[in-house]
């Protein structure tokens, strides 16, 4: 579950809640009234430092008077998928945009290796906004990206003593949901 900020600043602004306000919701016993002012400030920015915990949304949502589903979104991530980065991002931008239940139809007929894998990331992001109460006939797929990881290195021997290096390379999937206003 991540901030959105863009959200949460318009909210806040609607409701007259200032940043102090705000601080002073998410003040817990390890983290300081300044430290709180600190993180919220950097919260509206849109800068996920420190990082949003569950319980900050819920006190955050609080604050504003809304429901946690109304400033979050919901995001999963599969790391080391073992696969390129181009030929995922081909299934990854089929789904961007699309409607919970058209995308995970999508990934069921497509014959592409990596729609195994976005798909359980996408699975995994509408049960965590079907936790929270998210209305799922209103969940999209917000954001989905696919990131280079890191490559898996083997030689194949070749004649007089040589080898020659095979690059295996692997991604990182993240896909994110959340309710259309």
């Amino acid at each position: 579950m991540k901030l959105r900020s863009n959200e949460l600043n318009k909210r806040a602004e609607q409701v007259g809640v200032s940043v102090e306000q705000l601080a002073a919701a998410v003040t817990r016993e390890d983290r300081s009234e300044k430290a709180a002012a600190s993180a919220v400030k950097n919260w509206i920015g849109g800068r996920d430092h420190p990082r949003c915990r569950k319980v900050d949304i819920e006190a955050l949502a609080t604050a504003v008077g809304c429901l946690p589903k109304d400033i979050s979104k919901f995001t999963s991530q599969v790391r080391n998928h073992r696969g390129s980065q181009k030929k995922a991002k081909l299934v990854v931008d089929m789904i961007r945009g699309k409607n919970l239940e058209e995308a995970t139809q999508m990934l069921a007929f497509s014959t592409k290796r990596a729609s195994v894998n976005i798909g359980k990331a996408l699975m995994a992001a509408s049960s965590d906004a079907e936790q929270l109460g998210a209305d799922m006939s209103e969940l999209f797929v917000c954001e989905a990206t696919v990131d280079r990881s890191t490559h898996i290195k083997r030689f194949q021997p070749k004649d007089r003593g040589r080898a020659h290096p095979i690059l295996k390379r692997t991604s990182h999937i993240t896909v994110s949901v959340q309710e259309r206003s």
